[in-house]
């Protein structure tokens, strides 16, 4: 099969591309700098600047838009929430203008989101048929997921994966808490009572596939593990599995006073989301215990 990916060169695009290069398959990654692609994703990677550069003849088997500034880096001021955004937007608009110029459609766009989707929440169990609430990380996934769906106007099969807080070795969420753990200067946030949905890259990788090899899936999925746990327990994980002391827990005032809105939804607030579809529809995650997950990690 021939993919084309956008966000490539990304955590869990990176990782994605060398799995289906393992597996055979053909890729193709959209990327802004062409040589940092190349140094990260190696020489059997086509890489392009521009969707325009692919020629409408051109046969590809399924789009995986992963591309999208990161959420939780920085406060959200007003214009940080447009670049958010208008980030996701952009790509996704590249993608679905990219369709309607291919003479043959592709099976399948396979669309990252997030479970921000359901907004803050408490320890409710979410799947895809919870309401959400009304706040910015809900109205950035709706809009990002809205645009997706319009491949469903041109036939093209469409998967929505709302991705949980993911962990993977030096990267993501894990590379900023590695440092003050491993000095024994980590800590819960808060109260510590909010929940954290957590996935394992290699999880999320093999969900991505198994949603574009079976078309028979169709629609939004929740990608997390079936075990989330609170950010008390993911805490203590974390401690146990670098064999170090939780000395620092982080107060709610000054989570607020460093992050503004941003450290209020994301970090002192959470979601208990199960993937309720994915499991539905027979997928079988390998890491379902967070210590275990972590201690693949660190």
């Amino acid at each position: 099969m021939h993919f084309l990916i956008s966000g490539g060169t990304g955590f869990v695009g990176s990782r994605l591309t060398a799995e289906l290069l393992r597996r055979g398959d053909s890729v193709t990654v959209l990327t802004r700098d062409y040589a940092a692609a190349r140094r990260r994703l190696g020489p059997d990677v086509e890489l392009v600047r521009d969707l325009e550069e692919i020629d409408p003849a051109t046969a590809v088997d399924a789009l995986v838009n992963l591309a999208g500034a990161p959420i939780a880096d920085r406060r959200w001021t007003a214009a940080r929430k447009q670049e958010l955004l208008q980030s996701r937007l952009r790509v996704t608009r590249d993608m679905i203008e990219l369709l309607q110029r291919l003479e043959q459609k592709p099976h399948c766009l396979i669309s990252a989101s997030a479970i921000g989707f359901y907004g803050a929440g408490d320890d409710t169990p979410l799947t895809e048929e919870s309401r959400a609430r009304s706040e910015f990380s809900h109205e950035l996934c709706k809009q990002w997921e809205a645009e997706a769906r319009k491949a469903e106007a041109q036939g093209v099969r469409t998967c929505i994966a709302r991705l949980g807080v993911v962990l993977g070795n030096g990267e993501g969420m894990l590379k900023k808490l590695l440092l003050p753990f491993r000095m024994g200067l980590g800590g819960r946030i808060g109260s510590g009572e909010q929940y954290m949905s957590w996935v394992h890259v290699d999880d999320v990788v093999a969900a991505l596939l198994f949603l574009a090899d079976n078309a028979e899936h169709e629609g939004a999925f929740n990608v997390t593990a079936p075990q989330p746990v609170t950010n008390e327990e993911f805490t203590k994980e974390l401690a146990a599995a670098l064999k170090r002391p939780r000395l620092m827990p982080m107060p709610a005032w000054l989570v607020r006073v460093m992050f503004g809105e941003m450290g209020d939804r994301l970090l002192l607030n959470g979601q208990r989301v199960l993937p309720a579809r994915l499991e539905t529809a027979g997928f079988t995650f390998q890491e379902v215990e967070v210590g275990a997950a972590l201690e693949r990690c660190v």
